[in-house]
């Protein structure tokens, strides 16, 4: 998994907002840094941290207007957990329907852990004795569809191609969120069985204020004081 691009945006727009329930414009004390990075200043993190810990998604709004555009690399199977999150999200990924026959089709192609692969997955031996995984044979049958494909165009050749390819195939997709969407991914998935969600939540983690705005939580704050 890859996560590359990153870009963090409208910090300015979303603290603005965030005061204009109560016409608090004049308490605010956040600015742009000369490097063009944004600082939230002390009064307006303490209501950010209070609008967050009061609980409910609709105190805390201001973060769907803190936006989160990157490029994930990532298993269809895990996409396909990913979609579970696809409020107020823009997905543009890679397109299989389009590219999948324009590439050789070889283990760069996919994630999967390689100790699993040895050790479980060795069950079929050749004519010549030497040990083959159920892995590495999909792979060759997938890549065997593809050079017929663009031998005979065969749709129904394509089509057989598209219903074999294993779901640790790699797709890059460029994505667009908010901290409201990560912070119900980071605290639905960190604790996830599956290694990605664990990269992603650590990526998460590394992102302007994630500490103190998507993984905050005031039973922390309360703890530690």
């Amino acid at each position: 998994m890859k996560i590359i691009n990153t870009e963090v945006f409208n910090f300015n727009g979303a603290i603005r907002g965030m005061r204009n329930a109560m016409n608090s414009w004049d308490r605010a004390d956040s600015h742009y840094n000369p490097d063009g990075t944004f600082y939230i200043g002390e009064n307006d993190m303490k209501l950010a941290q209070s609008l967050i810990g009061a609980g409910q998604a609709s105190h805390r709004k201001f973060l769907r207007q803190i936006s989160a555009s990157f490029d994930v690399e990532a298993p269809i199977y895990w996409w396909k957990e990913m979609d579970t999150y696809k409020i107020n999200t823009v997905r543009n990924s890679t397109s299989t329907m389009h590219k999948l026959a324009t590439t050789p089709i070889t283990r760069k192609c996919f994630s999967f852990d390689e100790e699993l692969n040895e050790h479980y997955l060795r069950y079929y031996i050749d004519d010549l004795g030497k040990g083959l995984n159920f892995f590495d044979i999909s792979i060759s049958m997938c890549e065997h569809l593809r050079q017929v494909y663009l031998e005979t165009k065969d749709i129904n050749i394509w089509r057989q191609l598209i219903q074999l390819l294993p779901s640790g195939w790699n797709q890059m997709s460029t994505f667009t969120c908010n901290y409201e969407n990560l912070r119900t991914i980071y605290f639905d998935r960190r604790n996830h069985k599956l290694k990605e969600w664990h990269i992603f939540c650590d990526w998460i983690e590394s992102l302007p204020y994630a500490k103190e705005l998507i993984t905050y939580k005031k039973e922390d704050i309360e703890v530690s004081t």
